[in-house]
C-alpha cells in the first residue's frame, strides 16, 4: 500500500459496507411495484430469476415485508403447470418462454427468507408453489441427468441444457428438499434426481454443449458450478484458477464473455461470492475494491464498462445489479466479522 494512505479501521470498514448495502437495498425497494414485482428498472421488464435475486437482497437487510410481497407476487401469477414466463411487463406476460432455472429459483429465495426470518408459516404458505415449480423443472430432466432449458411459447421443448442454469437449478432443488424436511416431508425422488444432475454437471460436460452453447465462453458457465456448490474443495479451486486469466481483467473485474473486454458488475460480484465460498478472501476483496469504481455519485451501480475505451454500458442502472452488490458486500462484511481482516484487505493475485 502506498505511503501515507490511511488504512480504514475495522469499525470504519464495517460502517462503509453497511452504508453501501443499505443504499443498494433502498434502490431495489424503490423500484418494487405495488403488486410486488421488482422490474429491472423503471418501466422495464420483470423476470422471475432476477426478481428472486432482488428479494434475497431485501431479506439480507431486513426488508422482510418487501421480500415476502415479492414471493407472494410470484405465487399469484404462477402458471398451472408450475412454471413462470420468462418476463412480465406491468404484470402481463411478455416473453412466453418457460425457463426451468427461472421457475425453480423461487425455492432458493424462499429458503433464504426462512433462514433470515424463521417464519414457518410462510414456508407452509409457499409450499404448494414450490412443489409445483420443482415438478415442472424435473419434468424436463433427461435420463442422463441434465435438465433441458425451457419450453417455447408453443410448448415445444428446447432439447438442450445450459451449464450455469443447470448448476443454479441443482442448488434450487437442494433448497426445496431442505424446505420439505422443515415441513416434515420427504422427497427421495427429488434427492435422487438432484444427484443425477450433479453427476452430469461434474462428469459429462458434453451434455451441456449439445448445440455449441459454450462457444461464446460466458463467465457464468465458468464459475457457477462452484458458486452453486456442485464442484467443491480442491477441485473447485483448480477449476476457478484454471480459467482466471480468461475472464478477469486486472484492476477492473470479471468479463461477461471471455473474448469481449466488457467487465460487468453482476458477474464480478458473483465471482466474489464464488471466491468467498472457496476461502479465497483476499482475491474476493480485491475484486470488490476494483468494482466499487463503477458506483456513481448518487450511489447507483452501472451494469458494466467496455474496455479499453472505459465506456459505461448499458446506461440503465438495474435492480439486479444492486442485488448482486448487496450479496457480494454482505459476504465481505461477514468475512470481517470472522476476523479475516488481514486476508481480505491485503490479498494479492
Amino acid at each position: 500500500m502506498p505511503a501515507g494512505v490511511k488504512v480504514p479501521g475495522l469499525k470504519e470498514m464495517r460502517e462503509n459496507f453497511h452504508q453501501l448495502i443499505e443504499e443498494q437495498a433502498s434502490f431495489i425497494s424503490r423500484h418494487q411495484l405495488p403488486p410486488g414485482a421488482i422490474p429491472w428498472y423503471e418501466g422495464g421488464i420483470t423476470d422471475p430469476w432476477d426478481h428472486v435475486e432482488c428479494a434475497i437482497a431485501l431479506d439480507m437487510v431486513g426488508k422482510f415485508t418487501e421480500a415476502a410481497r415479492a414471493y407472494n407476487w410470484l405465487r399469484d401469477i404462477q402458471n398451472p403447470d408450475g412454471s413462470w414466463y420468462s418476463s412480465y411487463l406491468n404484470d402481463q406476460p411478455k416473453d412466453l418462454t418457460k425457463d426451468t432455472n427461472f421457475s425453480s429459483y423461487i425455492a432458493t429465495g424462499v429458503w433464504h427468507h426462512y433462514l433470515t426470518t424463521r417464519d414457518l408459516g410462510f414456508l407452509h404458505q409457499m409450499w404448494i408453489t414450490i412443489e409445483k415449480s420443482i415438478a415442472f423443472t424435473l419434468h424436463l430432466q433427461q435420463p442422463s441427468g441434465e435438465i433441458y432449458w425451457a419450453l417455447d411459447a408453443n410448448g415445444v421443448t428446447w432439447p438442450g441444457a445450459l451449464l450455469a442454469a443447470s448448476s443454479c437449478t441443482w442448488q434450487s432443488i437442494r433448497n426445496s428438499i431442505k424446505i420439505a424436511r422443515v415441513l416434515g416431508l420427504e422427497k427421495p425422488d427429488w434427492d435422487a434426481k438432484s444427484r443425477r444432475l450433479a453427476r452430469a454437471i461434474r462428469e459429462h460436460s458434453e451434455l451441456f454443449n449439445k448445440f455449441g452453447e459454450n462457444r461464446q465462453d460466458y463467465a457464468i458457465n465458468w464459475y457457477y458450478p462452484v458458486l452453486a456448490g456442485v464442484i467443491r474443495g480442491k477441485e473447485a479451486k483448480e477449476h476457478i484458477f484454471k480459467h482466471w486469466e480468461d475472464f478477469v481483467i486486472d484492476n477492473w473485474g470479471c468479463k461477461c464473455v471471455a473474448h469481449a473486454p466488457w467487465v460487468t458488475v453482476a458477474e464480478t460480484c458473483e465471482l466474489i461470492l464464488t471466491l468467498s465460498r472457496i476461502s479465497e478472501l483476499g482475491k474476493a476483496r480485491l475484486l470488490l475494491d476494483w468494482i466499487l469504481r463503477l458506483q456513481d455519485k448518487n450511489g447507483g451501480f452501472s451494469a458494466g464498462i467496455k474496455l479499453p475505451e472505459q465506456i459505461i454500458w448499458p446506461p440503465e442502472k438495474t435492480t439486479w445489479t444492486s442485488a448482486a452488490v448487496v450479496m457480494a458486500v454482505s459476504a465481505q462484511a461477514k468475512n470481517l466479522s470472522r476476523g479475516g481482516r488481514q486476508d481480505v484487505r491485503f490479498g494479492r493475485l
